[in-house]
């Protein structure tokens, strides 16, 4: 990552897209790249303009930002973590912009502040990944919501569990410690109180973690916990 964070702002509306920008940078060490109306141009805005961040509306005329957004995370030569931004607090929109790939879902209403925190975390490798997101993925998995490869014609309600990769079978037991203390929301600082270990060193096994289960960022590690039964609805209180 460069010493700037280079931000793409997408968004149909022009005065959003202005409002975002006075105050990104209005903070030192972020500027603003450039700009797209919708989701075609956000694609090809962000192959030109290799940006850090982009901050991704979610309906837009043509193209919506849920699709460009899968898109930009897919090019192997996009180095870009995907800010969804939306008006609306639908847990549809949280969790399709989850599974098409973003690393952070924050609301419009949001301070200012909140808005730069998000962007500085997603451009330093992190995800977004608040308490209140993290719980309402295990919720969605508690009440028995079926992962995307569920076979057709399960019963409703029915949870249909994918079988246990085999890189999974590649962490070492500590790493795993670590990857079921990330699917259940914990923050570096609580993982290492935990494990009794430096905040360095769950750093490394995080990152290895990641590395070895192919995953993008802790979101991504949420949810592959929870399709594969890695860890399960309540394990946060059985520890």
């Amino acid at each position: 990552m460069s010493a700037l964070i280079r931000v793409l702002l997408v968004d149909d509306q022009a005065l959003v897209r202005a409002g975002f920008r006075i105050i990104l940078e209005s903070e030192p060490g972020i500027v603003v790249v450039g700009e797209a109306a919708d989701g075609a141009a956000a694609i090809s805005q962000a192959a030109a303009l290799q940006p850090d961040v982009v901050c991704m509306d979610v309906q837009m005329p043509g193209m919506d930002g849920l699709t460009a957004t899968r898109t930009i995370v897919a090019d192997p030569a996009s180095r870009a973590a995907v800010l969804v931004l939306t008006t609306f607090d639908r847990e549809d929109y949280l969790f399709s912009a989850l599974q098409h790939g973003a690393s952070g879902f924050l609301l419009k209403n949001a301070t200012p502040e909140a808005l730069v925190e998000a962007v500085q975390v997603l451009a330093r490798g992190d995800a977004l990944l608040s308490p209140e997101i993290t719980r309402r993925v295990i919720e969605r998995f508690a009440r028995g919501a079926l992962p995307s490869s569920a076979p057709t014609g399960a019963p409703d309600g029915a949870r249909a569990l994918l079988p246990e990769p085999a890189e999974v079978g590649e962490l070492t037991d500590r790493e795993r410690e670590v990857f079921e203390l990330i699917a259940l929301g914990l923050a570096n600082a609580e993982i290492a109180a935990r494990l009794y270990l430096g905040e360095a060193t769950v750093k490394t096994h995080v990152s290895k973690v990641l590395q070895k289960l192919g995953l993008r960022d802790r979101i991504q590690a949420v949810v592959y916990a929870y399709e594969h039964g890695i860890v399960v609805p309540g394990a946060a209180q059985q520890r």
